[in-house]
């Protein structure tokens, strides 16, 4: 699919869409919780969708009730299927192998796409440690395990991703025997991410304390978790809503609530991007009212949030002076190679960048320049492009716009009913 965005001005309110992080945390501790889990505003992106099937998969019954709240009941991981698709969600796949392998049942897990190039070798290493036989692709999906998953004290490579983390402690806590175990973290990444796997745990019943994310101590709990029931709220995404965010400090206003002014999501830390480089910022209660001024270069190292950098991209480019974002080795393994695909969306956009040791420089001020851009299937780049357009001197073409419906169906219907221009098939 293409869409044609053309430039001018944004205006409007928009609710921010339930952060699919957490609804992905949520939905693996509902699958995992013996009894009864009621979660108000999930999520229903691709992303979101895939977790929400590989929990039925794996033993869940899931009830969709009127206003909008999910039911789920489980009784743990028993698997009606011996074969689990994950779509296209990384997060999924390093949170549900560790899960899926709690049972003695040889489960396959898979994926499509770009998901079957995303690494998933750390795994081959540890689960063995586990009691779990695992095979793989060189280090790529499907992966072929089986358990019994036993926790014992370990030790895991953070610098990839936080992901593999946040499926040991899932697992982990509710495979526990042990009163303690240990679990040591080496170059943790995204820390962030974590802080929200371990609220998502405590909502659960589950504690789980640490010394400067690098030595994890899991309690085990006194409680039954029979029949019990738990209800969770979803909170709005701020992955999503900083194209919007963004938006408005470059071309106009927008008003987006919905979004819980925390540290449990690493891309709040837009907020701060913001207020850096001069944007008119006002917060109140769930809203953030966000209107175009005049905006100067900024440094930031999205280490911890790489999920930003594409619309950070966008920001630079149209800041005054010389910019620096650092943190472009989290960039390689995502849908596409950001760290390629982001210097093809500045470059056809007539923007000059140059790659610094860990940096993208980025020279802004100028005017965007009215082009085609290539998405490779990347929702991300879609977006930031989308954003981008509202600066340029003439249409963006963006192809493989359909790819928006990972994390953010209505992002298109979003930005028409803010008053921007948009073509897209129907």
């Amino acid at each position: 699919m293409i869409a044609t965005i053309e430039p001018g001005n944004i205006s409007g309110s928009t609710i921010a869409p339930p952060s699919k992080s957490m609804t992905q945390r949520v939905f693996a501790g509902a699958l995992l919780n013996r009894g009864k889990t009621i979660i108000h505003g999930a999520g229903n992106s691709e992303d979101e969708q895939a977790a929400l099937n590989i929990i039925q998969q794996l033993g869940a019954k899931v009830i969709f009730n009127s206003g909008g709240t999910i039911e789920i009941e489980s009784n743990g991981v028993e698997p009606i299927s011996d074969t689990i698709n994950c779509g296209e969600s990384g997060l999924a796949a390093r949170l549900f192998i560790p899960i899926a392998a709690l049972c003695n049942k040889a489960i396959t897990i898979t994926g499509q796409g770009s998901l079957l190039n995303r690494p998933m070798g750390l795994y081959t290493g540890i689960l063995p440690e586990l009691n779990v036989a695992i095979s793989n692709t060189h280090g790529h999906l499907p992966v072929h395990i089986k358990g019994p998953l036993t926790p014992v004290d370990i030790a895991i490579d953070g610098s990839d991703s936080s992901q593999f983390l946040s499926g040991i402690l899932f697992a982990f806590c509710y495979a526990q025997a042990q009163p303690v175990i240990s679990i040591t973290a080496h170059d943790l990444k995204s820390k962030p991410y974590i802080d929200m796997t371990l609220d998502v745990l405590k909502k659960f019943g589950h504690s789980v304390m640490h010394k400067d994310y690098k030595e994890f101590s899991l309690y085990r709990s006194n409680q039954s978790n029979e029949n019990k029931i738990t209800e969770i709220s979803v909170a709005g995404d701020w992955s999503s809503a900083a194209f919007f965010l963004v938006a408005a400090a470059i071309a106009g206003e927008v008003i987006v609530s919905g979004l819980v002014d925390n540290k449990l999501q690493a891309d709040n830390a837009i907020l701060g991007v913001l207020h850096d480089v001069g944007a008119d910022v006002s917060v109140s209660d769930n809203k953030v009212n966000i209107r175009k001024h005049r905006l100067y270069a900024f440094e930031f190292d999205a280490t911890d949030c790489p999920d930003l950098f594409p619309i950070l991209a966008i920001l630079a480019a149209c800041c005054k002076g010389e910019s620096y974002i650092k943190g472009v080795h989290r960039l390689f393994n995502k849908e596409s190679n950001r760290a390629e695909s982001i210097s093809e969306m500045l470059e056809n956009f007539g923007v000059p960048f140059s790659l610094e040791d860990d940096s993208f420089c980025i020279t802004g001020g100028r005017q965007l320049q009215g082009t085609v851009i290539d998405s490779y299937h990347d929702h991300r780049i879609v977006m930031a492009a989308a954003i981008g357009a509202l600066k340029a001197n003439g249409p963006v073409d963006i192809l493989h716009a359909e790819s928006v419906n990972k994390s953010y169906p209505e992002f298109f219907k979003t930005l028409i009913s803010c008053g921007v221009t948009c073509t897209i098939p129907h």
